[in-house]
């Protein structure tokens, strides 16, 4: 397949290769309780989750389906949409990223070290499912 040109492609601003691109993020979530914390949907979405605690616990994921899951509130997204997060341990804790419903967990990986933080990438695979792999 060869890269459009001229009107075909998809180019950022109006081709000044200093301009800046912004984005928007809100606040990063933080965890600091001494449990087991279930996240929320708008803390994947916000993309950095801070996990402060000195013990180590789980960070479930949403569950994909219901009222307040993650398929009804990125209803836009379609098979294959993809989404990145990040989960950081700011302190000595270490948190380990758990299953709810409709997930799918790749990798040995899912634990952040302390003091780290841990890329992972969201991948739609059908209706009221998710694959969550770790990416960095």
């Amino acid at each position: 397949m060869a890269l459009p040109n001229g009107g075909g492609g998809y180019q950022v601003g109006d081709g000044n290769l200093n301009e800046v691109i912004l984005g928007y993020a809100p606040a990063p979530a933080v965890y600091t309780a001494n449990a087991t914390a279930a996240l929320t949907v708008a803390d994947l979405e916000g993309g950095i989750i801070l996990y402060t605690q000195t013990n180590a616990n789980n960070l479930q994921l949403p569950a994909v389906t219901g009222v307040s899951g993650v398929d009804a509130e990125i209803s836009s997204a379609k098979v294959g949409s993809t989404f990145d997060f990040v989960v950081m341990s700011t302190s000595t804790g270490v948190a380990t990223l758990t299953v709810n419903t409709g997930w799918t967990l790749v990798g040995s990986g899912l634990t952040t070290a302390s003091g780290f933080g841990a890329i992972f990438r969201a991948r739609k695979t059908g209706d009221g499912t998710y694959t969550c792999y770790r990416i960095g």
